[in-house]
């Protein structure tokens, strides 16, 4: 890639493009006739039948492309994931089969994990449910990512000693991960929780205890040869370049965190620029307009998650680009986001899908 298109990429453009007619949004589904749960056997669970309006743009996308939602156990998607009413542990326990024959959702941020660490066999469970194209993005445990000891509430303890302890990482993370999972995994995220200012004001020595974990890591790619490990923060301070090239040197990349505790995406991307060339790695969390701590909010307002309640097509053009450019670079791009990013998080897929296939039409 030449430095023009590296400039559109990253959005380093002297002058912003005409702006290209609006991409229609998402067809919903009309809301199927409201029936009762059920808590029957994973067999009940069964696809919604796609359109042939989305089978067509599934096929349109780039093949290193694994674009998902976090976590699929809404019974709120009805007629757009699977057909039919099912109860929530339902859906946790069975629906992942059915989510996988969604012609876009070719991936999953396991969330699961960061609240307790998951064994071999849980990977390994989820691994036998979806097609061989299938990639998970799987978060890191806390008690490797979060600095502090929490209480049932999240209210901090005292400070974590397992704080990105490198061999906590490996053997409750990495191995498992990797054992389980195998040629399904796609990004391995450690997500560091928001830090004390004690350890904020040492940035240098938080870099080099970064740079420690990492570097200790196996390699993935002999066991899962698309995996990448990431790093998301939660702490606009994280985003410098002595932080880029810690990473850039130990072969790991940056998650993409859409989260109003981080400035805006185009202010993130110059740590994907100090990357380049490289994967994308990006979860979509939550909608800037709730603010830092607004995931209660937003779920009140969005819930049953059926429909886009706060659309954001500034930020979806922009990361739309950007996974137009990875993957025509020939690297993978795993996007995952939240029900809180607008809505309803199968629909913000298909929104998104439809804006990379607008790019992909451009002259």
């Amino acid at each position: 890639m030449n430095d023009v298109q590296q400039a559109s990429l990253f959005g380093d453009d002297p002058a912003p493009p005409a702006v290209a007619p609006p991409v229609a949004p998402p067809q919903e589904a009309p809301s199927p006739p409201k029936r009762k749960a059920r808590a029957g056997a994973g067999a009940q669970v069964q696809p919604a039948a796609p359109g042939a309006q989305l089978q067509a743009l599934a096929g349109t996308l780039p093949s290193r492309l694994h674009l998902g939602t976090s976590s699929w156990h809404f019974p709120g998607w009805q007629g757009l994931v699977w057909e039919g009413a099912h109860a929530q542990p339902t859906l946790s326990r069975h629906g992942l089969k059915a989510y996988a024959q969604h012609p876009l959702l070719r991936s999953v941020s396991l969330d699961r994990g960061f609240y307790r660490p998951l064994t071999a066999s849980q990977y390994a469970q989820y691994a036998a449910q979806v097609p061989p194209h299938f990639r998970f993005v799987v978060k890191a445990p806390s008690l490797v990512c979060d600095a502090l000891v929490r209480g049932e509430d999240g209210r901090a303890l005292q400070p974590n000693p397992a704080f990105l302890d490198p061999a906590l990482a490996i053997e409750s993370f990495v191995r498992p991960a990797l054992e389980g999972l195998g040629s399904h995994v796609g990004a391995l995220v450690f997500q560091i929780s928001p830090l004390p200012l004690a350890l904020l004001a040492e940035p240098e020595a938080l870099l080099q205890r970064l740079a420690a974990l990492l570097h200790a890591l196996p390699a993935l790619r002999p066991v899962a040869p698309d995996a990448v490990v990431a790093v998301e923060v939660r702490d606009a301070a994280w985003l410098t370049p002595a932080f880029a090239e810690v990473l850039r040197r130990a072969g790991a990349t940056y998650c993409l965190g859409l989260h109003p505790k981080l400035p805006p995406i185009e202010q993130q991307l110059p740590v994907l620029r100090a990357l380049w060339p490289g994967p994308l790695v990006c979860r979509w969390n939550l909608n800037r307009l709730h603010g830092a701590y607004g995931y209660e909010e937003a779920r009140g307002l969005y819930e049953p998650f059926d429909r886009l309640v706060d659309p954001d097509p500034a930020t979806r053009a922009v990361l739309a680009r950007v996974v137009a450019g990875t993957t025509r670079a020939g690297h993978n791009a795993y996007v995952c986001i939240n029900n809180k990013a607008e809505g309803s998080a199968p629909l913000s897929v298909q929104a998104l899908a439809e804006e990379v296939l607008r790019l992909q039409q451009a002259p």
